[in-house]
């Protein structure tokens, strides 16, 4: 059983992330200095213990509600503990005890080292395929978090389709996760390394945009991305000729989205002040909003601007009464084939309004 093979991978065979075969489970961005100085706050027992794949940790989190799927020892929901603040909180699922035993052994630590005078964190067991079985209340989270995770889950629709009913309206789920070029075949698909890597369970990245429509989040907007490379030569062989990517993306909970980018003459000017985007505003790949600029957006883009908690970041100019076509100028991003280094996308499998 698949799930019983990521148990043992991650709770057995793994005991702390240089034991990884590939970089797939590995973060290479920098993140802003605030997150830094948050990641710099958890534990050495629980860091050493991360095998993400990306910086899951979105800006303007003050107060929020937050639920980590996959949370493993706890190293993104200790982070994100202290960046909340005493008045939020962040719930940890996973599946495996030995990662959640870590995690809740260094609950009171935390707690301590920011300052709170209990706990601001919890930890469930169990499976994110069936998260309608926890204690968890339909649109109660404020974000979701995962960090290459969902790609070991065997049902991901479930996934998405949960995560939507866990989220308030505005809400976003923000994650990391690993992508193919292809349908990964069925004979590496159930190779336990492969898939323990975040590899061979990989969704084929057109099948994650429709996967992600299907559980309402009409939009998928990329925030980072990365061409993988595969460290070992075996595993490098057998995977030959896919290309992987690790993607971080935001899916907003928004009705009323176009299901393409339109056009309604509506432009937004970012007042500035956002945590670690003060001067530009980054909501994706395509939408790097210099404070003081009136800019012209598509009418989802708007709405994930403004029906969010980014909402008191921006004016709006233009009241939107008129149509006026698709939103000129859209530019797809072929995530496999940009290097690592670059932040200007080329070829697109996905779209977004620029």
């Amino acid at each position: 059983m698949k799930q019983d093979q990521v148990k043992d991978y991650y709770g057995q065979t793994l005991q702390n992330s240089t034991d990884l075969k590939t970089d797939a489970c590995c973060t290479q961005a920098a993140p802003p200095l605030h997150i830094r100085k948050a990641l710099g706050d958890v534990h050495d027992d629980v860091a050493s213990r991360y095998y993400g794949c990306g910086i899951v940790i979105p800006s303007e989190l003050e107060g929020l509600k937050i639920l980590d799927l996959g949370s493993g020892a706890g190293r993104d929901v200790f982070a994100l503990a202290k960046l909340v603040g005493p008045n939020g909180s962040v719930t940890g699922v996973d599946m495996t005890a030995e990662q959640l035993d870590i995690a809740r052994k260094y609950e009171p630590w935390h707690a301590e080292k920011f300052g709170y005078e209990s706990p601001n964190t919890r930890f469930l067991e169990g499976y994110l395929e069936k998260l309608d079985e926890l204690d968890l209340e339909p649109e109660s989270f404020d974000l979701i978090i995962s960090n290459c995770v969902i790609n070991l889950c065997t049902d991901k629709l479930a996934v998405f389709r949960a995560a939507h009913s866990l989220l308030k309206p505005g809400g976003e789920l923000y994650f990391s996760d690993v992508y193919a070029d292809r349908r990964v075949p069925e004979h590496l698909i159930n190779d336990p390394i492969l898939y323990g890597e975040c590899l061979s369970g990989a969704l084929y990245w057109n099948d994650f945009i429709s996967m992600a429509k299907s559980a309402n989040f009409i939009d998928p907007r990329i925030c980072e991305y990365r061409p993988l490379s595969i460290l070992h030569p075996q595993i490098q062989d057998m995977l030959a000729p896919i290309k992987f990517a690790s993607v971080t993306a935001r899916l907003m909970k928004l009705n009323g989205m176009d299901a393409a980018c339109e056009d309604y003459g509506q432009a937004v000017i970012y007042k500035g002040g956002a945590q670690g985007m003060e001067r530009i505003f980054e909501l994706d790949t395509e939408h790097k909003i210099e404070a003081g600029r009136v800019f012209p957006v598509c009418r989802n883009t708007l709405k994930m601007l403004t029906q969010t908690r980014f909402s008191r970041f921006f004016d709006v100019l233009g009241n939107g009464d008129t149509h006026l076509g698709p939103f000129p100028g859209c530019a797809p991003v072929n995530v496999f084939s940009v290097e690592p280094s670059q932040s200007v996308p080329s070829q697109a499998t996905m779209t977004s309004c620029c």
